[in-house]
């Protein structure tokens, strides 16, 4: 190795030369590290490890999650009024309570041979839908004298028998009908003489089950 000449004593000419060899076999190592590198595929040590790790099977009743069969999870839930086969659910019967009858007459005045019109109201008044035979034969609608004391007519003594007719009643709907009343009296199972009821007030009322309307005033003239 040639001796360092120049104005500075030597000493410092070797240490930079030892300085220069140190870098030149710093960066010898460096590239040797990168081409190890690229001819691995370009994955450290760190990474293989990371990987195989990353990829080892997991530990019974851990964090894997298994499929369901189960035929209660995967069959679907009825919805929307339908049971699991697409059948619509029945509704339940409305009962009693959950009714309001209501009676009105076509006008308030009739002449004798007329035949008064009354019009029945039945109302579902509960908060869910229900189901109700409301048939003629079920539906009872009465003439009584004014101060209520005297049945004079009902539409269920000569015609006791009726269609079945079942409406399904949502929350405040109605349904309803009307009845023609002849103007003659009547007795249950149509027994006795059927006479014309005579000049004056009277009322009706309409009933379905134990569920009864209030009475409306009506005159025939």
């Amino acid at each position: 190795m040639l001796e360092p000449n120049g104005p500075l004593p030597p000493e410092i000419y070797w240490r930079r030369r030892v300085l220069a060899i140190g870098i030149l076999v710093v960066a010898l190592a460096l590239a040797i590290w990168l081409v190890v590198m690229f001819a691995r595929g370009g994955k450290s040590p760190a990474d293989t490890s990371a990987a195989t790790s990353t990829s080892a099977p997991t530990a019974a009743g851990t964090s894997s999650v298994k499929p369901s069969t189960s035929a209660e999870s995967s069959a679907p839930k009825p919805s929307d009024g339908a049971d699991v086969s697409g059948a619509p659910v029945a509704q339940e019967q409305c009962p009693d309570q959950s009714l309001a009858v209501r009676v009105t007459v076509e006008q308030p005045t009739y002449k004798t041979g007329e035949q008064p019109v009354f019009g029945i109201v039945i109302t579902n008044i509960s908060s869910a839908a229900c189901s109700r035979d409301v048939g003629s034969g079920l539906q009872q609608v009465s003439v009584l004298t004014l101060d209520g004391q005297r049945r004079l007519w009902s539409s269920t003594d000569c015609y006791p028998d009726g269609q079945p007719d079942v409406r399904t009643l949502n929350r405040g709907e109605q349904a309803a009908f009307t009845v023609t009343w002849s103007g003659s009296t009547s007795q249950p199972n149509c027994a006795g003489d059927r006479v014309p009821v005579p000049p004056g007030a009277y009322a009706v009322v309409a009933q379905l089950g134990s569920v009864r309307s209030s009475s409306e005033p009506f005159n025939i003239a």
